[in-house]
This record gives structure tokens, C-alpha cells and sequence, in this order.
């Protein structure tokens, strides 16, 4: 298969799908349908104008009965008054009007049958009309119901497009939530490990030294509250009496005697 080929076979091919997602079935049964009406209209201008041509032919037969009865009366007194060539001329006008009679009549019974035909033709069209009129609100109706159906089912189901583009802005969402989470936390681990400090805190701007020196000192002041607290408490008994503290610093006599 030559390349040509292909490429025409590929453009059907694609322009088929196009038509097929573009087409909408209710559009084409109206479309068929003013076509139909369009044909039925076409067909009663047609009996229209039969009617109106073996009309004119009546009216024409009607003038042409009216003169023949004439040139019967005129050939008849022409024989009265003994002029036997004016009867002859009256008879002989009058045979040629009946010959022309004998003409438009054959025409007007021909335009008769059409007529007859066309108007036989023009009621069963418009009977067929009428049934596929019914034909297709109905099936436009069963095609609305199934369309929305099945919108409603892709909805639900979230196959479809819209729902899918949904679908896709929730999950980002929901992604962007939880890293924003994750670097909450990550920044919160980082505070209260000393990795980072709080700019908002009043010992913003110190460097780690000063901070060094300020614990030791806090660890000094809780050495000399120890030692205090130990020197408060009672000395532990020494043959089951407790053993007398210095007062004011001083040994008591009995360790001195010690």
C-alpha cells in the first residue's frame, strides 16, 4: 500500500471518529424531518399546479362549447333564411371547434389522472410524515433519557471528563496539603533541636558562645542550690544518735574532742 494510501485512509479514518463524536442523532431526525416536509410541500405545489392547468382547460373547454353551441344556431338560421353557404361556413367553424374540443378534453382527462395520482401520493407521504414525525420524538426522547443516564453514571463513576478534572484538582490538592504538612513538621523538628532558631524569639541575634556561657552559669547556680540544699539537711546518726552539726560554721566539742 502505497504511502498516499495510507494518509488518505488515515484522514477517512479520523474524520469518521470526528463526525461520529460531533454527530448528534436528534439533529440529524429533524434535519430528515424538514427534508420530508420540504418533499411534501414540493409534492402539493405539484398537485397545486395540475389542479391549475386542468382548471384552465375546463374554463377553455366551457368558452369552446359556448361558440360551437353558437355557430349551431348561426348555421341553423343561415338555413332559415336560405343561405346554405353561411350554414356551411357556420358548420364548418363549428367542426373545427369540436375537434379542439375533442383535443383539450383528452389533455384535461390526462391532467385529471396525474392529478389524482399526485394527490393519492401526497397523502400517503404525508401519512408517512406524520409516523415518523411520532417516530422521532420518541426516539428523541429515549435518547435524552439515555444520554443523561449515562452522564450521570459517568458522574458518579468519575470516568468522565469533567468528573475526571476533578478528580485530578482533589488530588493535587491533597498532595500540595500534605508536603505543606511535612515541612511544617520538618521546620518544628528543626526549632526544637536548636538546627534552626526562631527569629521571633528575644535572644535572637546571640551567637552559640554567649549561649554556652549562659548554660554554664545556669548550671553553676543549680551547683550551689545543691550544696545548700545537702548542708540543710541532717547529718546521718552515729550509734543510733544523729551526729551534731557545727553551728555557725565551727566544730561542736564533741568532735573537737575527737
Amino acid at each position: 500500500m502505497s504511502i498516499s494510501r495510507r494518509l488518505a485512509d488515515l484522514f477517512r479514518i479520523k474524520a469518521n471518529k470526528a463526525l461520529d463524536r460531533a454527530e448528534d442523532p436528534r439533529e440529524v431526525l429533524d434535519y430528515s424531518y424538514e427534508r420530508q416536509l420540504e418533499m411534501l410541500t414540493k409534492v402539493r405545489r405539484g398537485v397545486a399546479d395540475v389542479a391549475t392547468s386542468r382548471k384552465r382547460l375546463d374554463l377553455q373547454l366551457a368558452q369552446l362549447q359556448q361558440a360551437a353551441d353558437k355557430l349551431g344556431e348561426q348555421a341553423a338560421q343561415a338555413v332559415d333564411v336560405g343561405r346554405d353557404d353561411l350554414a356551411r361556413e357556420a358548420l364548418t367553424r363549428r367542426a373545427a371547434v369540436t375537434a379542439q374540443m375533442d383535443e383539450i378534453t383528452a389533455q384535461r382527462d390526462a391532467l385529471s389522472g396525474e392529478e389524482a395520482k399526485l394527490t393519492t401520493a401526497a397523502t400517503r407521504l404525508q401519512a408517512r410524515v406524520e409516523a415518523f414525525r411520532t417516530r422521532k420524538e420518541t426516539i428523541k426522547a429515549t435518547y435524552t433519557a439515555a444520554e443523561a443516564q449515562t452522564r450521570v453514571g459517568e458522574a458518579v463513576s468519575g470516568i468522565s471528563e469533567e468528573m475526571g478534572d476533578v478528580g485530578l484538582a482533589v488530588q493535587r490538592a491533597e498532595d500540595r496539603t500534605a508536603q505543606m504538612q511535612a515541612r511544617a513538621g520538618a521546620i518544628d523538628e528543626l526549632l526544637t533541636s536548636g538546627a534552626l532558631q526562631d527569629a521571633t524569639a528575644t535572644t535572637a541575634g546571640r551567637d552559640d558562645l554567649q549561649a554556652a556561657l549562659d548554660a554554664a552559669r545556669g548550671d553553676q547556680g543549680v551547683d550551689r542550690e545543691l550544696a545548700a540544699l545537702k548542708a540543710a539537711r541532717p547529718a546521718p546518726a552515729v550509734g543510733g544518735r544523729p551526729e551534731p552539726r557545727a553551728v555557725g560554721g565551727r566544730p561542736s566539742d564533741e568532735e573537737a574532742r575527737r
